[in-house]
């Protein structure tokens, strides 16, 4: 049986270790390789022969979409199955993948299921998917378990967490972390997000997006303040935090992953949680942004909810 290969691309080393556990636990026979921006995949590329790329959008030196478009111009690489790992969503961004003649797109943050689901489509155009499901294990479903914590320890975590009652996330309070009903008094929730506002910004998850506070901003990481919903957030998830600051209305989407989860409020049933979002991307076009809003003051350290 031939092996089939797949080249992970993509500038944080988070991204890349998240989707090849996931790929080598679902499929025992896969060959990954990883590259940390376009130009090293094109080497690579030009050296050995991959079934499928996996390519992040947003990159020092080579982006995604130069990539693509090198490809598309090999007469060995057009037909390769090509899927854009994007946070960028805006229909002129799809269009312009679309006519570089990408296959598919991946939206970051990304759930195991949600990748599978493409790369199975994907390794199925091409008659590359009856030898990768010959080497899959009988209990598939393990690979489907939406965590990223499962992915990153190689599917060693104890149990796969339900997506509707997540477990208590690690290092957080198990009094806060439980799904009881609120107050019915709950605090006000942060008023969405406007171009120059301060200190304010969206973070998108597997299960949906939340309005946040910056409370604190440095390169690494972000300290954010979120109104606790039914599906609670969990330590090692990765995520997206959207950034829309200055009267350009500027917009960064930096990914990441949470780091820790504590309650904001010294109360087991605390109606907000404090976040710890570490930065993944290398891009220096970000790290320059974020630098920029450093010096600009673009954080609530004092928020208080419902304020």
């Amino acid at each position: 049986m031939s092996k089939v290969s797949v080249l992970v691309v993509d500038d944080a080393p988070f991204i890349r270790d998240l989707v090849k556990k996931c790929l080598r636990n679902y499929f025992p026979g896969i060959v990954t390789e990883d590259a940390v921006n376009g130009r090293k995949a094109q080497a690579l590329l030009m050296k050995d022969s991959f079934d499928l790329v996996l390519c992040d959008w947003e990159m020092p030196e080579m982006s995604g979409l130069e990539l693509l478009t090198w490809c598309r111009e090999q007469e060995a690489l057009k037909a390769m199955p090509f899927i854009m790992v994007t946070s960028r969503g805006d229909k002129e961004n799809v269009v312009q993948a679309i006519q570089a003649g990408v296959s598919d797109f991946i939206g970051k943050p990304f759930t195991n299921e949600q990748l599978l689901t493409k790369v199975k489509k994907a390794l199925t155009k091409v008659g590359k998917l009856e030898a990768l499901m010959a080497s899959a294990p009988t209990r598939a479903t393990s690979a489907f378990a939406n965590d990223s914590l499962n992915a990153l320890t190689g599917g060693k975590a104890e149990t796969a967490r339900p997506a509707a009652a997540p477990a208590p996330a690690p290092g957080a309070r198990a009094g806060l972390l439980n799904n009881t009903p609120r107050p019915a008094a709950a605090a006000a929730a942060p008023t969405a997000p406007t171009a120059g506002s301060r200190g304010q910004g969206q973070l998108r998850l597997s299960g949906g997006n939340q309005q946040c506070v910056i409370k604190a901003l440095s390169l690494k990481e972000a300290l954010l303040v979120v109104r606790r919903g039914d599906v609670l957030p969990q330590v090692l998830e990765n995520a997206v935090l959207d950034l829309e600051q200055g009267d350009n209305a500027e917009v960064a989407r930096l990914n990441g992953y949470l780091h820790a989860i504590v309650a904001h409020e010294p109360k087991p049933d605390s109606d907000w949680l404090q976040l710890t979002f570490r930065f993944v991307d290398q891009d220096a076009q970000k790290l320059d942004y974020i630098s920029r809003l450093i010096a600009r003051g673009t954080a609530q350290k004092h928020f208080i909810p419902g304020a």
